[in-house]
């Protein structure tokens, strides 16, 4: 009888853990051990939001190896994009998207392309006067590369498997230079992310109106959690059910806003940052998104 009574119990267990194991659509774990190691990403979709302090750098990885960089955060943050680069042994980029002219999107890309194989570039048309995005063109030029204008609308051809499109920037000018972002839905499967870059209530607004599909599993806010951004609004279109806000510790502009971070937790929307969490990694398989952080 004991032993019947044990085996009834250990059964009971299994199908308890059974049913929370498979209880959520995106799992948290800490990987921090694997730091500086190649992840696998055969057949999975790897996402890298890259801690760069007060700027925005995201990394891809596709299911048969292509590399995406969306923007390479500020000109001081180039120690720390190369030794990024170097941890996940790349050798070629396939695209760079650079959202907007702003350098803390766009600082160590002049260094990126002098050391590294680079494919497509796609940046909007609107550019700056700062010696930042100056010197970008000039290495581009010197590169011989093409720039294709970044807007609402394109697709990209970068994995067979991996839907990439542009939803935004949805007109040509903007009066703030963070609505020119170019925006960028990513599909592998059933599981979606959203790159806003520093976009902000009119382009949201632009995208609402374009009637785009901007649901996704992740959202990685826009213009690092400013108020400008993640309206309610654009928030309930998009529907994620986590998001990253790419920020540095300290920052003087207040960065994320209590406003936002508000908005998110009333939308039950889990928060990961890098002045806290450290690099952000999620691996996408096309059902289930497995998340881990740095720290």
């Amino acid at each position: 009888m004991k032993i019947k009574y044990i085996s009834k119990l250990f059964m009971t267990l299994v199908i308890i853990l059974g049913i929370v194991g498979c209880s959520s659509l995106l799992d948290v774990k800490d990987t921090s051990s694997t730091q500086g190691k190649k992840i696998d990403t055969a057949g999975k979709l790897a996402v890298h939001f890259l801690d760069v302090g007060q700027g925005s750098s995201e990394f891809l990885i596709s299911p048969t190896g292509k590399v995406m960089l969306i923007d390479t955060g500020d000109i001081d943050k180039e120690a720390i994009m190369m030794k990024h680069l170097k941890d996940y042994q790349i050798n070629r980029i396939d695209i760079l998207v650079l959202t907007h002219a702003h350098a803390d999107h766009i600082g160590t890309a002049s260094a990126i392309i002098n050391n590294f194989d680079v494919g497509k570039i796609y940046m909007p048309k609107v550019g700056n006067t700062t010696k930042t995005y100056e010197t970008l063109l000039k290495t581009i030029q010197n590169k011989k590369l093409k720039v294709t204008t970044a807007k609402a609308g394109i697709k990209l051809d970068w994995d067979e498997q991996v839907q990439v499109e542009m939803v935004a920037p949805v007109k040509a000018n903007y009066e703030d230079l963070n609505d020119t972002s170019a925006v960028l839905k990513v599909t592998y499967g059933e599981n979606s992310f959203l790159f806003t870059g520093d976009a902000e209530r009119e382009s949201e607004k632009d995208m609402l109106n374009l009637k785009a599909d901007l649901s996704a599993n992740v959202l990685a806010v826009g213009h690092h959690g400013s108020n400008t951004s993640s309206t309610n609004a654009f928030l309930d279109k998009v529907k994620p059910t986590y998001a990253v806000i790419q920020v540095g510790a300290d920052n003087k502009y207040g960065h994320p806003t209590d406003a936002t971070l508000n908005r998110l937790s009333k939308k039950n929307i889990k928060v990961f940052r890098n002045d806290l969490n450290g690099t952000v990694s999620a691996v996408a398989d096309g059902k289930r998104i497995e998340f881990s952080t740095e720290r």
